[in-house]
Order: C-alpha cells, then structure tokens, then sequence
C-alpha cells in the first residue's frame, strides 16, 4: 500500500492510499480518482514528506547531548482558520447523490451474488482459481479486506450496507 498526497484542478488537497504506484495510474487514467471536496476527476500527485523514523542506535545513547532548537519568534495567531470548513452539498446533490446509490445498489443486487460474511473466503477462492468467477457481493471485517487487497484479490468497498438476504 502507498499513500499520496493529491490535489485537484480547483487547488484542494487531499490524501489517499492505493495498492501501489501502478494501481494509482490505472484509477485516475479510468477517471476514478476523484477529488472529495469538488467532485473533480482531474488530480495530480503533489510533494509529500516521508515518514521517517530516527535511528534505534541514535535513541539508546543517552550519554550523547541533544542539541536544544532555537526558540522561534511569537507570530500572532491567525485571525482565520487556515482551511475551509467542509460544507455538505445542497439537499439537490445529496437527493442526486442517493438516487444514484439506490440505482448502484440494485444493479449489484440484481447481477450479484451475495455471500454474506462468506465474502472474504469466496473471494479468496475465485481469485486463487479455487471456485468459479462470478460477480459477489457481501460483508467482512476491516482486517480481512485489508489482507485480500494486500494478496492482490480485486475488491473495493460498496457505498452501501447489503440488505441481508435470509432464506
């Protein structure tokens, strides 16, 4: 998994992870890389500093002295917060927006097959040639998603809860 540092055509900035570096190229050239804020699908990669964590050798020598920062200069507090609060769209894009996944959600439950909290092992099985391919949809926990992702097993998350099919 990587995660980048993104921003859009309209300069907002955003984070997001990805499977690797080919998997971020194949998404945004196929327009599903999308800004959260505006909607926009035209996203570049920008600068982000690495994580780094100091040396363990550094850390277990106490005798070495630590050089003390210089004091920084007061600055006054800036009389307006920095970043715009996030607003939610109008009641006519939230109404667009759940009509389309209503729309979504019985195109999956019309061509799928749901298995309940089976996804995982099902998925698992279809991609290692154990079972037959088809088109599944279902429940697991966050753990498992995480290790089928990190195998390579196509999966993505629904914007919607599955309605529980009972016999």
């Amino acid at each position: 998994m990587i995660r980048y540092a993104l921003k859009c055509d309209k300069d907002h900035k955003f984070e997001s992870w990805f499977q690797n570096a080919d998997a971020f190229d194949a998404l945004k050239a196929a327009g599903h890389v999308v800004c959260p804020d505006c909607g926009s699908t035209t996203v570049e990669k920008t600068l982000m500093a690495p994580k780094v964590r100091p040396a363990r050798t550094a850390a277990a020598k106490p005798d070495m002295p630590q050089p003390t920062p210089a004091p920084l200069p007061a600055q006054a507090a800036p009389s307006q917060p920095t970043t715009a609060p996030h607003v939610a769209p109008p009641p006519e894009v939230q109404e667009e927006i759940a009509a389309e996944i209503a729309k979504l959600r019985a195109k999956v439950e019309a061509e799928s097959d749901y298995v309940g909290e089976d996804f995982a092992k099902e998925a698992r099985a279809m991609h290692l040639g154990d079972a037959p391919e088809r088109a599944i949809y279902g429940e697991t926990k966050l753990e498992d998603a995480k290790e089928l992702i990190e195998d390579g097993v196509p999966v993505m998350p629904l914007p919607f809860t599955p309605t529980r099919k009972v016999n």
